[in-house]
């Protein structure tokens, strides 16, 4: 049987090789399961105890553990890439922002907030990014469906879970949002209204999304393909 420290360089090696966080579940396969879940966590903490005073830390994220540039550091990593990742829209941001604030919501729900109509190609450019996804419909005339964002949006901003979302503006820096210029809207002529205040909602609150294995605590453009910080 391996010794712990061994099974500690295992599972480093295999978080270092991989492109994508690895659950608990992904784990224990390392050791044809022979390690248990309370083992492997307690392994993992010694793990990122050992990487604190490097660049590179190890996150516990909503669909496992990764290790991730920090981020004081990311900055000169992005140096080694000169092409600029696109930003998205203001419309995009507000989008994305309603949904994740207010979810579940509808599209109806996020054009009351926004005052303005949500185009098919806002919506489709989230799912397509993989940040939000349909979870239901609502049991009204139509049956519109419900949005919520996904356990990769919560990847993408280094989060286990909602209640651990940031301040608007900080979603927005750390996905490379920017505001568009102001446009008209067709029918009225008027200028998009700003977004009410967002804040996550109780229901949203008191309701944690399912826990990946891979996490200690529950979890929950138009264009531009985005990348979170990584290794």
């Amino acid at each position: 049987m391996l010794n712990p420290t061994d099974a500690k360089r295992i599972i480093e090696a295999a978080l270092l090789a991989s492109q994508e966080p690895l659950s608990l579940h992904d784990l224990r396969r390392l050791f044809d399961e022979e390690i248990g879940a309370d083992t492997l966590r307690r392994l993992l903490g010694e793990l990122r105890e050992e990487w604190t005073p490097r660049a590179v830390e190890l996150a516990n994220l909503a669909t496992g553990w990764r290790f991730q540039t920090r981020a004081e550091f990311q900055g000169y990593v992005d140096r080694l890439n000169p092409d600029k990742p696109p930003r998205y829209s203001r419309a995009v941001m507000e989008t994305l922002a309603i949904i994740a604030y207010r979810q579940p919501v509808t599209r109806g729900d996020i054009e009351d907030i926004r005052g303005v109509a949500v185009s098919a190609q806002i919506i489709q450019s989230l799912e397509n990014r993989g940040w939000i996804d349909a979870v239901g419909h609502r049991e009204a005339p139509g049956r519109p469906a419900l949005y919520a964002t996904t356990k990769s949006f919560l990847d993408d901003l280094g989060l286990r879970s909602l209640q651990e979302l940031p301040p608007l503006e900080e979603v927005a820096r750390t996905l490379q949002l920017e505001p568009a210029p102001t446009q008209q809207t067709a029918d009225t002529g008027q200028a998009p209204s700003e977004p009410e205040d967002l804040e996550p909602t109780a229901e949203v609150a008191a309701a944690p999304a399912d826990s990946p294995e891979g996490a200690d605590e529950p979890a929950p453009g138009e264009s531009g393909d985005l990348d979170a910080p990584a290794v």
